[in-house]
């Protein structure tokens, strides 16, 4: 039994290393000593996932309960995809909302901040996205926080794509202590950048 339940949340378009960042994040960090399971999912049963660059993954099942959703960004700028795709449908955001209604910690990842403004959870929230959508998450009612990692409690957001990697750090360090985010960052060879706002 492990503390925390992680769920990264997989649509046809989401960007890859907005998702398989925070992933490999995670996952070293339970290597690491977190007490933490990770899972990459789907709304619906399926094989396989396209994203943005059409690399196709594998999904370990369909969404649960998680402590940890975290919902990737893709495909804001182009018609009938990715992430505008799923705000215009309404169906993942409307799913998001209802697990964070029932007490999961809600984090996004780019453009994964306009899912999480359209099912309400950032009126009147510090929040951050990828720049292509700085001004589209403004006009949804959120306080724009032009930072690398935002964390207003039960819900973070993180700016463009590499961003991912310094969200699920800062959310091992938050959950599990400085040393197993200073174990992961040491092990990926990866330097966190600016400060956490929140």
């Amino acid at each position: 039994m492990v503390d925390v339940t992680a769920e990264i949340l997989l649509f046809d378009g989401f960007d890859e290393l907005d998702a398989i960042g925070p992933y490999e994040v995670l996952v070293t960090g339970a290597e690491a000593g977190a007490s933490i399971e990770t899972r990459l999912v789907t709304l619906e049963e399926t094989d396989l996932v396209t994203a943005s660059h059409d690399l196709r993954v594998e999904p370990e099942g369909t969404l649960g309960d998680p402590d940890l959703l975290i919902v990737p960004g893709g495909g804001w700028t182009t018609a009938n995809e990715g992430v505008r795709a799923a705000v215009e449908d309404g169906v993942l955001p409307g799913v998001v909302d209802e697990r964070y209604t029932a007490g999961a910690t809600v984090a996004s990842v780019c453009t994964g901040a306009m899912i999480l403004a359209e099912a309400g959870l950032l009126e009147g929230r510090p929040a951050t996205t990828h720049q292509v959508a700085i001004d589209d998450l403004g006009e949804s009612a959120a306080n724009v926080v032009e930072e690398r990692v935002v964390d207003d409690g039960d819900v973070l957001t993180a700016g463009g794509v590499t961003a991912g990697i310094d969200l699920a750090l800062w959310l091992l360090e938050r959950e599990f202590g400085a040393e197993v985010a200073e174990a992961v960052e040491e092990e990926m060879e990866h330097e966190r950048r600016g400060e956490v706002f929140g």
